[in-house]
């Protein structure tokens, strides 16, 4: 497996709700080669994650980063934050794909409701579908 990967603690859920959207070209293809490329491939539950609390491998690309910040960091701060408690995880951790995935399925179905308030995504629902899709599963 490549590299390991560096993640703020809101991407895990990102990651899972993923569908192909992004904020540019540029950002959704890097998106995509993480996800679909790594994360999602047959291997992909060993693809170990180091958690950080800065900008990350998914930031990249992202047309709002700003060289270890965002336009948006205060908000950016508390997703982290709220993701960081609900998934019992702090930068400095490593964890593989699979011990994130079972951290999410363990997760109150609503979780979205509070953890994702301020994204600008929880409305298309895509997470919310994600995790309820990885919780039937589990």
């Amino acid at each position: 497996m490549a590299d390991r990967l560096t993640y703020r603690p809101h991407h895990f859920l990102c990651s899972l709700g993923f569908e192909g959207k992004g904020y540019s070209d540029r950002f959704t293809a890097n998106m995509t080669e993480i996800v679909e490329g790594r994360l999602r491939r047959a291997d992909g539950a060993a693809v170990e994650i180091e958690v950080v609390g800065a900008a990350d491998d998914i930031c990249g690309p992202c047309p709002s980063r700003r060289g270890s910040g965002c336009t948006a960091q205060a908000k950016i701060d508390r997703l982290d934050a709220a993701h960081a408690e609900a998934l019992d995880i702090a930068p400095g951790d490593v964890l593989t794909w699979g011990e994130a995935l079972e951290r999410m399925a363990a997760l109150p179905a609503d979780v979205h409701q509070t953890i994702c308030a301020e994204c600008q995504w929880l409305g298309a629902g895509m997470c919310a579908a994600a995790l309820a899709r990885l919780q039937d599963e589990a």
